[in-house]
């Protein structure tokens, strides 16, 4: 007695227990199953009888994977991302920010940069006229 393969909704985290991965169903291409993962990326190819819905645990462990790839990916490098402001010499307002802009940027906190950068840049042309 032959058993029908289990059938997905597009969306469906599940667990590929071949290649040990969470993915995303996609749809299938032919006998085998497309998964992606969860924070995007290359789809692979599973066999459906390798899979099964994947457990609160492992959804939640590849999306905080996905989460920490996406936060410490670099930047691209355009614009004033590779001319950043220098601080104008003797300003402590400028010190300050550029210090926090560092400080954000050791800690791979894009966004708090971008922030560090705007406020310089805000306070460079209300203050040292441009």
């Amino acid at each position: 007695m032959r058993t029908e393969p289990a059938t997905y909704e597009p969306g469906t985290v599940l667990y590929d227990t071949a290649a040990a991965e969470v993915g995303e169903y996609r749809g299938r291409s032919g006998a085998r199953v497309l998964l992606r993962p969860l924070g995007g990326g290359r789809e692979w190819e599973a066999e459906p009888p390798a899979l099964r819905p994947a457990t609160d645990r492992e959804r939640l462990a590849a999306s905080l994977r996905a989460a920490n790839n996406r936060s410490l990916a670099t930047p691209p490098a355009t614009g004033e991302l590779e001319r950043p402001l220098l601080p104008v010499p003797g300003c402590d307002a400028c010190a300050w920010l550029a210090a926090r802009r560092e400080t954000a940027r050791a800690a791979f906190d894009h966004s708090a940069v971008t922030d560090a950068n705007v406020l310089l840049r805000q306070h460079q042309r209300k203050e040292h006229e441009g």
